[in-house]
């Protein structure tokens, strides 16, 4: 049996990403996020990994190598979605010189002093705009300073079993003489029907606005599907969801929603003043319902009402930690940690562990395709085919 590849997860946050590539297969050393309770998070979930917490500006290539137990050259890859806000679309002042937007070269400096045979970095779509495209040209040109070949490519989450609207960039890189694969979609129109909300929480129990966490509870039903099955594992109970306590007027503005409405559906009375003067075609999110059939809007660092479809398909309430880490794909062992506010930004700012997956098993696929490359060349007594 071939040796496990190793990982090390960069801005790791609760370890969406790590999750996936464990999935695949791999061994996840170690994992670092300045997020404290996040860190808390993914320590709990990754008990084989070193968590190291703080600003990755204070995080040298050294602690890491020592931390995963490795030298220099000896990982196989580094995992890691740089802090994305000052890219996203949502972030109207982005631009490259938001301090946020330069931490990729503190990415990079990690791997110039660790030299993984990989990188795999995720990000928003947003990072292809900003400042003209030149964002996207550095980190080529830094990846390729280092060694490296890159590619990229915009994923759809729901395009790989993912019950979410969700587009993020990949860029994968490699110092070996193997093709860089990303992966061909499992789900769509002629592939697998995609995953639907109702697909994902339907065995979760039912709550009332502002039920409190009474802790782990049991589910609601039997798994109801393979997506449900393989989420909950062997997990007998359920953690993470309660249901935040709204306002008594966005209560009765919820009973005027239907499943597939949004905020046309609330009477002009009800609305806030904010949006009285709004048209017909904007907001086209905000207080949205879901139908069941539905894949759900992209889940955020807040499941708030006021800015998108996350309102639960069938009852007069937000969406719960625990509904938006499904509707993420993250497997019911995970238990996030800190206030149900830090739990929602763990979860909003996570790589989907289904996609990681996907990305993950396809560098697999083309790392084999080196191997076998470099073992054929060098039967026939010529030269390695993987660059080390």
């Amino acid at each position: 049996m071939s040796k496990a590849l190793t990982a090390i997860d960069l801005f790791c946050g609760a370890g969406g990403l790590s999750e996936g590539f464990r999935q695949a297969g791999f061994h996840v050393l170690a994992g670092q996020d300045y997020d404290v309770k996040a860190g808390a998070t993914f320590a709990a979930t990754h008990p084989e990994a070193t968590f190291i917490g703080g600003p990755i500006q204070d995080v040298t290539p050294e602690q890491l190598l020592k931390a995963a137990g490795v030298k220099k050259g000896e990982i196989d890859v580094i995992v890691g979605g740089p802090p994305c806000q000052g890219y996203s679309v949502y972030n109207h002042q982005r631009g490259e010189n938001d301090p946020r937007a330069s931490l990729f070269r503190e990415y990079l400096r990690i791997v110039q002093g660790v030299q993984p045979r990989w990188l795999v970095m995720e990000n928003v779509t947003g990072i292809t705009s900003v400042a003209g495209g030149n964002i996207v040209r550095e980190i080529f040109e830094g990846m390729a300073s280092l060694g490296y070949r890159v590619d990229m490519k915009v994923l759809r989450a729901e395009e790989y079993g993912v019950p979410q609207e969700r587009r993020r960039v990949f860029f994968i890189a490699t110092r070996t003489g193997a093709p860089i694969l990303f992966p061909k979609p499992t789900h769509g129109p002629e592939l697998e029907p995609f995953v639907t909300v109702w697909d994902a929480i339907s065995d979760l129990p039912v709550l009332k606005n502002g039920d409190r966490d009474a802790g782990p509870q049991p589910y609601a039903t039997k798994a109801q599907n393979g997506y449900q099955a393989i989420l909950r594992g062997d997990c007998s109970r359920v953690a993470n969801h309660s249901a935040s306590r709204l306002s008594r007027i966005n209560e009765e503005r919820m009973r005027h929603i239907p499943p597939g409405g949004s905020w046309r559906d609330i009477p002009r009375e009800l609305l806030p003043a904010g949006m009285l003067k709004a048209k017909r075609s904007d907001h086209t999110k905000r207080y949205g319902r879901p139908r069941k059939t539905d894949l759900a809007c992209t889940i955020l660092t807040k499941c708030d009402v006021h800015w998108g479809a996350y309102i639960h398909p069938v009852q007069d309430r937000a969406l719960t930690v625990r509904e938006a880490a499904r509707l993420q794909s993250f497997p019911d062992f995970f238990e996030f940690k800190g206030s149900k506010t830090e739990q929602y930004v763990q979860v909003g700012n996570a790589v989907p562990p289904i996609l990681g997956r996907r990305v993950a098993e396809a560098l697999v696929l083309a790392d084999s395709m080196s191997i076998e490359s470099a073992a054929r060349d060098s039967g026939s007594g010529g030269e390695l085919a993987i660059a080390v």
